[in-house]
């Protein structure tokens, strides 16, 4: 599965940057690195890696800035790797457009789920499965052609807002949503502030999908940033 995986490990303190590259070659992924902001841009669009291991606090910009100045022309998978734990540099981080954050001090075997959680996304939407008339994850089937989801061959009677938040989450399954992007999108940027209705509908749609006994956890909550829907597992 790794082999053609280009990692782009962007990371100014060496110890930290050769731990992830050896990490990363023991288990076959590609590498390549660079130790400021603007190495990171200019390998992105010299070399198009699969996905970036961004670290936040560079010596000559901040990752913030990398984000930006990367998500204004690609739309390759960005994953924070951070010492800043507050949930206020997540949300500034996610909301410039990374796909994930990762707080140091961290353990490889999460650094390796986050970038198999990447790698499946950037698999599906390759294969166009984002896009298509219908989603499949585990036992939820969700048909955007005629408005219905199925759980477990059932189907489930969901309000216009639940259908709107469980599409958003089905069509960027694996990415953290933040607050402000979940709102803007399904309710429009006049609501950006609403969040505690936001928290009743993804309650309600919660309770839906996983009120259901034997139904896994599909919505994955990161408290005071936002949601991720998470890829079922075949094995389920």
């Amino acid at each position: 599965m790794n082999h053609n995986c280009l990692v782009l490990v962007v990371e100014d303190d060496a110890p930290v940057r050769s731990l992830i590259t050896t990490t990363l070659k023991a288990h076959s992924y590609r590498y390549l690195t660079a130790a400021t902001g603007e190495g990171a841009v200019m390998e992105t669009a010299s070399h198009g890696p699969d996905v970036i291991l961004l670290d936040l606090g560079l010596p000559d910009m901040d990752g913030v800035e990398v984000i930006g100045r990367v998500r204004s022309w690609s739309n390759t998978p960005i994953i924070v790797i951070s010492a800043r734990s507050e949930d206020s540099d997540k949300i500034e981080a996610l909301d410039a457009g990374a796909d994930d954050y990762l707080t140091k001090p961290f353990s490889v075997e999460e650094l390796l789920a986050r970038l198999r959680v990447t790698q499946r996304r950037l698999a599906l939407m390759e294969r166009g499965e984002v896009q298509q008339a219908v989603y499949e994850n585990g036992p939820l089937r969700v048909d955007y052609a005629s408005g219905c989801v199925c759980l477990n061959g059932e189907e489930m009677k969901l309000t216009p807002i639940e259908y709107k938040l469980l599409s958003l989450l089905a069509q960027n399954t694996g990415k953290v949503l933040t607050h402000k992007f979940i709102l803007q999108h399904v309710w429009g940027s006049g609501w950006e502030s609403n969040v505690g209705s936001l928290r009743v509908y993804m309650a309600s749609l919660r309770k839906k999908l996983e009120g259901a006994s034997g139904s896994p956890q599909y919505i994955q909550t990161h408290i005071g940033i936002g949601y991720r829907m998470l890829k079922i597992e075949d094995a389920f």
